[in-house]
C-alpha cells in the first residue's frame, strides 16, 4: 500500500501488533535479545553504545520503527534510506578475531530484524492480542518489507513463525553474554535519570517494572545465557503481569494510547476511508 496508508496500512497485522499497548515492553525485550550477539554488541559499543545519549538513542530507535510502520510511505522510505547510509559508512572490529566488518553486513542486520520481529509478535500474543497463528505468519511475512528497507536481501528473511524459530535455532551457537552485552544490560536496567525525575516522578519505578518484565519474557534459553534466576512459575507469572498491563493500558483515552505516529496514522486512515468511493467501508485502524 502507498500514499497516506503508508507501507502496511490499517488492515495489516503490523499495525495491530505495533500499536498494541505492550509494544514498549516488546521493544526493551528486543534490545535484551539483540545484546546476545557478540559482534552486533561490539558494533554498538564501538559507536557510542548506550553510554552516550541513552534516551536519545532509544528515542531514535522507537521513532524509526514507528515511522516505517505508521508514517506515509515516502517518509518511511526516506527514513530507512538515511539509516542505511549511516550503516554503510560505519565499520567495527570483531573483538574475538580482529576482523573489520561493516555495520550493514546482512547477517548482522538480519539478527537485529529477527529479534525485533520475534519480540514484537511474541509479546503481543502473550499479552492476549487477538493474533492467531495464521495472522502471526502474516505478520512475519509483512516484516520482510521492513527488512528489505534496511538492506537485508529478501531471500534471507524468515517469512513464517516456523522459519523464525528455525533461524534462532541455527544462530544460537554463536550467542553469548559478552562484556559489551553486560554493560548494555546494566544501562538498560539502570538508565541515567535526573535526580528530580528519579525522586519526584514515577518514571524510575515504572522503568524498573518495564525492564524487569521484559527480562522475564525472554525465551528460556536467553535467560539461561544471562544467568537470570528462573523458577517454574517465571513464565506464567510474566505472562499474567503482561496481560494485566495490557488490560490496564487498553482503557486509557486514545490520546494516551500510543505515540504520535500511531495517532496520526489512525487519523489519516479515517480521513482516507471517509473520502473513499465506498463511503468509509475500509477496514478499521488497529
Amino acid at each position: 500500500m502507498t500514499g497516506d496508508d503508508g507501507l502496511f496500512g490499517p488492515a495489516s497485522v503490523t499495525w495491530a501488533v505495533h500499536a498494541d499497548p505492550v509494544f514498549p515492553v516488546a521493544g526493551v525485550r528486543a534490545l535484551l535479545l539483540q545484546a546476545l550477539h557478540p559482534v552486533t554488541m561490539a558494533a554498538v559499543a564501538q559507536h557510542g553504545g548506550f553510554d552516550e545519549d541513552f534516551w536519545g538513542r532509544l528515542e531514535r530507535t522507537v521513532g524509526y520503527v514507528n515511522t516505517v510502520t505508521f508514517g506515509p510511505a515516502g517518509e518511511a522510505r526516506r527514513t530507512a534510506a538515511r539509516v542505511r547510509g549511516v550503516h554503510r559508512r560505519l565499520r567495527g572490529t570483531d573483538p574475538a578475531t580482529g576482523r573489520t566488518f561493516r555495520l550493514d553486513e546482512p547477517d548482522l542486520l538480519l539478527w537485529v530484524h529477527c529479534c525485533q520481529v520475534e519480540s514484537y509478535l511474541g509479546t503481543a500474543r502473550r499479552a492476549g492480542a487477538p493474533v492467531d497463528l495464521a495472522a502471526a505468519d502474516r505478520y512475519v511475512a509483512e516484516q520482510v518489507l521492513a527488512a528489505e528497507l534496511i538492506g537485508i536481501p529478501a531471500d534471507l528473511v524468515p517469512t513464517t513463525v516456523g522459519g523464525l524459530q528455525d533461524y534462532f535455532r541455527a544462530v544460537r551457537p554463536v550467542l553469548a553474554v559478552s562484556d559489551d552485552a553486560r554493560r548494555a544490560v546494566r544501562q538498560l536496567a539502570v538508565p541515567p535519570m535526573a535526580s528530580w525525575v528519579r525522586l519526584l516522578t514515577p518514571a524510575w519505578p515504572a522503568w524498573l517494572t518495564l525492564a524487569g518484565l521484559a527480562a522475564g519474557l525472554l525465551p528460556r534459553w536467553a535467560r539461561r545465557l544471562y544467568r537470570l534466576p528462573g523458577l517454574p512459575i517465571t513464565d506464567p507469572v510474566a505472562t499474567a503481569a503482561l496481560r494485566a498491563l495490557r488490560a490496564g493500558t487498553a482503557i486509557l483515552p486514545e490520546r494516551f494510547s500510543g505515540p504520535p505516529e500511531v495517532r496520526a496514522a489512525r487519523a489519516r486512515a479515517a480521513a482516507l476511508a471517509a473520502a473513499s468511493p465506498a463511503g468509509g467501508s475500509a477496514a478499521p485502524a488497529a
